[in-house]
């Protein structure tokens, strides 16, 4: 198989064995909900796990930030993190202080405690791997499911993209995009990107949960942006239609994605979150976003399944295109 997520008809396939039974499973497995939850009596214990594979220096940190988001989109509080730390043989003591301080620097700024997991030098890798599971809370009245958007609701997505996508490609292929043409300011800006305006969206969730009426929120991870929007529309059982003249590429993506020959709408995105809302709660959500210092756009509608999924654009009305493996993924195994 290439390199990445599972084909969406084999996790499909995988997920119909599942077969839960447990009532206190609120929310189990399945097409693009990131995390369960669980009834526990007064509360709702929301959780969720994610590796991170690919190389980079601040893997500690991206492992809290990638499972925090996940829990924040159900509308939920990150509080507790486990972490499964695995290197190789040739990792130094510092080294292993390093990534393990990293982790608890990332858990410190958002008020989660580290509160788990394991550690092992491990045969037959070649970089560091780090496994997290976040554990949150969120009240019954204020649960959000990828699969809750409702038809006619308005499509909204913060930020822009794909923020973690080009800055990683800056981090790791900056000789790739000099021979390409890019300049070092352009690669210095996509690498900072990490940090500002950041792939985190804790905030984004929490203002967005009380300004507004949100039916689904979902984080644009791997396959970018439009992964993330059939996920929505497959797990809510709808149809959607985009405008993709008003789907926010930043301005440093288009560039870093043409020298690759790369396409931003396939490209991984954490930092953006597509909110589904009715549309007459679009103009105060933007507004309340706006007072926070994050952007946002409305950039489609949630459809009756039957009129499929569409992006209007230059061509006129065509089917929403699909990526079989994110761009990311693509450009680095070639």
């Amino acid at each position: 198989m290439d390199i990445g997520k599972f084909p969406p008809s084999l996790l499909e396939k995988l997920l119909r064995k599942t077969g839960v039974s447990d009532p206190r499973v609120v929310l189990g497995p399945g097409v693009g909900e990131d995390a369960a939850v669980l009834d526990l009596g007064e509360t709702l214990l929301v959780a969720k796990s994610d590796p991170i594979t690919f190389a980079t220096d601040r893997i500690g940190w991206y492992a809290v930030q990638v499972n925090a988001n996940d829990i924040a989109c159900t509308g939920g509080t990150p509080r507790w993190f486990l972490a499964t730390l695995l290197v190789p043989e040739r990792f130094t003591e510092d080294q292993a202080e390093e990534l393990f301080d990293q982790i608890l620097d990332a858990c410190n700024a958002i008020g989660v405690a580290l509160v788990g997991g394991h550690s092992e030098v491990t045969y037959g890798i070649d970089r560091p791997l780090v496994t997290g599971t976040m554990l949150g809370e969120v009240s019954r009245d204020r649960l959000v499911k990828t699969g809750g958007a409702q038809e006619g609701d308005s499509i909204v997505v913060t930020k822009g993209i794909a923020i973690e996508g080009t800055a990683l490609l800056a981090l790791e292929r900056a000789g790739d995009l000099r021979k390409a043409g890019v300049s070092d300011d352009i690669i210095t800006l996509s690498a900072e990107l990490l940090d500002s305006p950041g792939i985190s969206v804790i905030a984004d969730a929490q203002i967005a949960c009380t300004t507004a009426q949100v039916h689904s929120m979902h984080d644009v991870t791997e396959g970018g942006l439009i992964t993330g929007l059939r996920e929505v529309a497959a797990a809510s059982g709808l149809g959607l239609a985009i405008e993709e003249d008003s789907v926010p590429v930043l301005p440093v993506t288009r560039q870093v994605c043409q020298a690759l020959e790369l396409d931003p709408m396939g490209l991984l995105a954490s930092g953006a979150l597509i909110i589904t809302l009715p549309s007459g709660d679009v103009p105060s959500l933007l507004s309340e976003l706006e007072k926070k210092g994050i952007d946002g756009w409305e950039i489609g509608m949630m459809l009756a399944p039957e009129e499929g999924l569409i992006s209007i654009g230059r061509a006129g009305e065509v089917e929403l295109p699909q990526f079989s493996r994110d761009e990311l993924a693509r450009y680095f195994s070639r």
